[in-house]
């Protein structure tokens, strides 16, 4: 029974310990092997319905519907699904912008989607996904354009931070650089697949009907659900680090705990999802089965202080180990924040993350309440929020 205890106790070390250290290996990886762009030209534009979602809430919608009509790209579609919003006081000239009201309430990202995919005036070859916070850079079309002229049916742009006018909002930036850049640059140049982030992401019309029209995913994570379904068919989800929409950050501690307890009771919903591409046999199913079985950042980190401070009693080598992997990931991170175009406020924020990760300590204890919240994330504008700003 002693030596069960002992290997269920290493296990469970190492189930944890080696997230600590997988950064800086991908990295390494990426560093001996980076994917090459083909050379395809020219590049012919794709017709694309962009669908922008909004719930209950439709304040950020114009500005987001400008921002698209000031793509330089000459072949799209506006799809607005208001979905249980008054749509009242949204008004667009433009004959590209088609606003969508259910009759029902939908409450569900995929069903907003299949909404406007069932809607589109044309038959549009592909889609991308646009919530109503995010601002699109004039040439996310085109950079999209490229890697489907490759042959890729799925493509991840970059989402950056549209604010960063409080704490919060720089720390959650700080960690979308993160994942940007591992689970996005670095898992696509080293042969696998880039995370899906729930906007700012495009497909074939085609594969995405594939992979979900049959399914009524309800709840967060309908972007788990869609990338596990692309990488059960082997297929590669591209990174288009060029192709940006600007994100809006949460700003206050409530917004944040409801946020995060969505995202983690998603992550407790889907994660066992890795174990089934792990055996695939693919090298691209494999790195990605082991990214989605890596619980969120702040929950490894806290379970990785217990083991550390454990082993101190029980073995002085395990605790060195641990303080090696603290050492790796504290150098993995830097190294995602140097490498990307990373704010100065950015940097100053990171002194206060032990209290966001405070907030997300009491998201995780709301998890099983989660899905009791609203499907969208309350946004404040025009001097709503009530988060201080940080003195420079």
């Amino acid at each position: 029974m002693k030596e069960l205890i002992n290997a269920l106790w290493i296990l469970v070390q190492v189930a944890i310990g080696y997230n600590l250290f997988l950064p800086l290996f991908l990295y390494i990886l990426y560093l001996v092997k980076k994917y090459k762009t083909k050379r395809v030209e020219p590049v012919a534009e794709g017709d694309y319905g962009i669908i922008v979602t909004a719930y209950e809430q439709v304040t950020a919608v114009p500005e987001a519907v400008n921002s698209l009509l000031k793509l330089n790209h000459h072949n799209f579609l506006i799809y607005i699904v208001a979905d249980k919003c008054d749509v009242s006081s949204l008004k667009f000239d433009d004959e590209r912008v088609i606003i969508l009201r259910p009759e029902e309430t939908l409450a569900s990202n995929t069903r907003s989607h299949f909404y406007a995919i069932n809607r589109f005036r044309r038959p549009h070859n592909r889609l991308t996904i646009i919530d109503s916070d995010n601002l699109t850079d004039p040439e996310y079309l085109n950079e999209l354009d490229k890697f489907f002229a490759e042959g890729f049916e799925a493509v991840q742009g970059v989402r950056e931070a549209k604010n960063l006018n409080t704490t919060y909002a720089r720390l959650d930036a700080a960690r979308d650089i993160y994942y940007h850049f591992y689970d996005g640059k670095v898992l696509f140049n080293i042969g696998s697949s880039a995370t899906l982030a729930g906007s700012g992401m495009a497909f074939t019309t085609q594969l995405y009907r594939e992979c979900l029209e049959y399914l009524d995913v309800t709840g967060a994570g309908f972007d788990k659900v869609l990338q596990h379904a692309i990488l059960s068919k082997n297929k590669r989800i591209a990174f288009a680090e060029k192709a940006i929409v600007y994100d809006e950050k949460t700003t206050q501690s409530e917004q944040l705990v409801k946020q995060r307890s969505r995202w983690i009771n998603t992550w407790f919903k889907y994660f066992r999802l890795g174990f089934g591409l792990l055996v695939k046999g693919s090298w691209n199913q494999f790195v990605f089965g082991l990214i989605l079985l890596r619980p969120p950042l702040f929950i490894f980190l806290l379970l990785s202080v217990i083991f550390m401070v454990a082993n101190i009693w029980i073995s002085i080598t395990a605790s060195l180990i641990w303080l090696a992997g603290f050492i790796a990931f504290v150098l993995g991170f830097a190294i995602a924040l140097a490498s990307s175009p990373t704010d100065k406020r950015i940097y100053q924020s990171l002194v206060n993350i032990p209290k966001f990760i405070f907030f997300q300590v009491l998201s995780l204890l709301k998890v099983r309440k989660a899905n009791k919240y609203s499907v969208a994330t309350t946004h404040y504008y025009h001097g709503d929020s009530k988060e201080e700003e940080v003195k420079e």
